[in-house]
């Protein structure tokens, strides 16, 4: 036997907000919502879901987990440009300027990845 995992937690000061961008971005939509936070996942239903709990301290420091996206059916470039215009912005953790990949922060500074290479590259390689 081993364990599924079911969700992502992501804490927010304020979790519709941060639902909201994450909807956005993946395509996905609320799956539930109470006084204490909001639940998101894929339309199909399909696992993980991600979680947004309302707490009432702001982010402090790096995140020790962070999601890798990759463009699925547009350029990198072209989402890049759609993630930004969803309230994403540019952050620096540290990364050099030679890296690959685009670090990015959601609209409570939550950290993620963009990857240089689209699910169409990757489809591509092989």
């Amino acid at each position: 036997m081993t364990s599924r995992l079911t969700s992502i937690s992501i804490d927010a000061t304020n979790p519709r907000v941060v639902a909201d961008f994450w909807c956005a971005v993946l395509g996905w939509h609320v799956i539930e919502e109470d006084d204490e936070g909001i639940g998101i996942g894929p339309l199909d239903g399909a696992w993980p879901a991600i979680e947004v709990f309302a707490v009432p301290e702001g982010k402090s420091v790096k995140n020790r987990l962070h999601f890798d996206l990759r463009a699925d059916g547009v350029s990198t470039a072209l989402e890049l440009e759609r993630l930004l215009a969803l309230g994403a912005r540019r952050t620096d953790i540290g990364q050099g300027s030679d890296v690959s990949w685009v670090v990015l922060a959601d609209p409570e500074g939550n950290e993620f990845c963009l990857l240089s290479r689209s699910v169409a590259d990757l489809k591509n390689q092989g």
